[in-house]
């Protein structure tokens, strides 16, 4: 069973999460938090698998919750997905960069939600759709110079070739398909990348991927 913790001030949002969340057989509301500070509180209580964070909420906003639960050890298993009402949302890529496991704008069909629920738990990052992709290289892009990562030395040919393809967008499958292997393969060298470079997941890999220079805006496929 999924347990998930839906973090939104305004309450109709949150009981209409509920009530799709609720309604699967592998998914179950363990919580509501109408603010940041109750959300981290709730987190620490309920040890949810995903929390559905707000990024704008009162005492203490969504970006800051999610630092605090994504910085602390104990709570290394809990997931955090960023809500937004624009899809240009100008705090989307520092959520990312700050331990978020992606984002989706509250007006996601309810398939699409789903999907991502299932698809975060089961360790994957909301990194695939083209207009993610595109504000990774937006926020990508009005960063800073890169600089090469030092754990990036450690990675060998082909393990940096997957974390570019990543960087990029490509799920395990497309990437196996993209270098002539088994998604298992893929999948492999994705986690021992994760492993060397200390990424919490998926999220995190690409934006090390932007941020070491491995992959530039404009290469999205």
């Amino acid at each position: 069973m999924i347990r998930v913790l839906l973090a939104d001030d305004q309450s109709l949002v949150r009981a209409g999460f509920r009530a799709l969340l609720d309604a699967q057989p592998d998914i179950e509301v363990a919580g509501e938090a109408a603010d940041g500070a109750e959300a981290v509180r709730l987190v620490g209580e309920l040890r949810p698998d995903i929390v559905l964070m707000d990024i704008r909420m009162p005492r203490l906003d969504g970006l800051a919750a999610t630092r605090v639960i994504t910085e602390d050890a104990r709570l290394d298993d809990v997931r955090v997905v960023m809500l937004t009402t624009f899809e240009l949302d100008e705090y989307v890529f520092e959520a990312i960069r700050s331990g978020a496991s992606g984002f989706l704008v509250k007006d996601t069909e309810p398939d699409e939600l789903l999907r991502a629920v299932r698809a975060v738990v089961g360790g994957d990052a909301l990194l695939s759709p083209g207009v993610t992709r595109r504000l990774i290289a937006e926020f990508a892009a009005r960063s800073k110079e890169p600089a090469e990562a030092t754990g990036l030395r450690e990675l060998t040919e082909r393990e940096r070739e997957v974390m570019a393809l990543v960087g990029i967008g490509l799920s395990n499958e497309e990437i196996a398909r993209r270098l002539v292997v088994s998604p298992l393969t893929a999948k492999t060298h994705v986690s021992r990348t994760m492993v060397k470079l200390g990424a919490r997941d998926r999220a995190q890999l690409v934006v090390l991927a932007y941020e070491s220079g491995l992959v530039r805006p404009g290469w999205l496929g």
